[in-house]
């Protein structure tokens, strides 16, 4: 069992996303063991990118701040590392098949390895040419995390069968982003993942308020948050440690609070 499964082991994980870089690497350091003693489970650290399709606004202007500030992949690698000596939560990155191309795949590959990436997510990579990645992800001791939308439908079974780590519900379709309600049926999405695989499911894409956190709790085994933390960080800079450490604890509660 890997590292990132083991973390849904005896609780409802909750999993939060932040972009690397925004407002600046020290800061990002400082956010990640401090979203971990606040009560995240796992943690993604978005690789900043230019052309970030999956993402909404929040997350896009936080890449372009990222980017503007001058945040290297090369620069997330050594500050995973140094993450690393003092948190063993489990750490992934959420990024694009251009970033990773444009490094070299086996060099991404050894570098996430060697600084202690656990997982990857790749948006854009889909399923049926999960190959160009899976192997090299396999030989490092990378989980690819999968991903699932209301749309998969059939394909849904195909993509829970081959799942590694987690997989990722897309609660609505569309792009990252806060949202008043979410109306898929999650229920029903998980339901078919059960029936062919033990992997835990994890819901994202909107979820905002602990109730909502909670909600999508009880239907699943874990919970992603991200563009409100991504709006956290925008709001107070440098100055966002405390205020998005108080977030995630609040969102732990509701989680443990609707799933006790």
């Amino acid at each position: 069992m890997s590292k990132i499964t083991k973390a849904f082991e005896n609780r409802k994980a909750l999993i939060t996303f932040i972009t690397g870089g925004d407002p600046d690497i020290e800061t990002t350091e400082k956010l990640v063991p401090a979203m971990a003693a606040a009560g995240a489970d796992l943690i993604e650290i978005g690789i900043p990118f230019s052309d970030p399709i999956a993402e909404g606004i929040v997350i896009q202007e936080a890449d372009q701040r990222a980017l503007l500030g001058g945040c290297t992949t090369d620069m997330l690698f050594a500050m995973v590392a140094r993450i690393r000596q003092k948190s063993g939560v489990p750490l992934l990155f959420m990024t694009y098949l251009n970033p990773i191309y444009t490094y070299g795949k086996e060099r991404f590959l050894t570098r996430c390895a060697e600084c202690g990436i656990d997982g990857l997510i790749v948006p854009d990579l889909p399923f049926e040419e999960k190959d160009e990645l899976a192997d090299l992800c396999e030989r490092h001791g990378v989980d690819l995390i999968s991903m699932i939308a209301p749309t998969s439908e059939e394909r849904i079974t195909l993509i829970a069968k081959e799942a590694k780590g987690f997989i990722y519900c897309v609660s609505s379709l569309g792009v990252t982003g806060v949202r008043s309600e979410i109306t898929t049926d999650i229920g029903k999405m998980v339901q078919k993942v059960r029936e062919v695989t033990g992997v835990p499911c994890a819901v994202g894409f909107g979820i905002a308020t602990p109730e909502q956190a909670g909600s999508m709790a009880r239907l699943s085994d874990g919970v992603i948050v991200g563009s409100a933390i991504v709006k956290l960080v925008a709001k107070f800079g440098k100055d966002c440690v405390e205020p998005v450490s108080e977030y995630v604890h609040s969102m732990k509660k509701g989680i443990d609070a609707a799933t006790k």
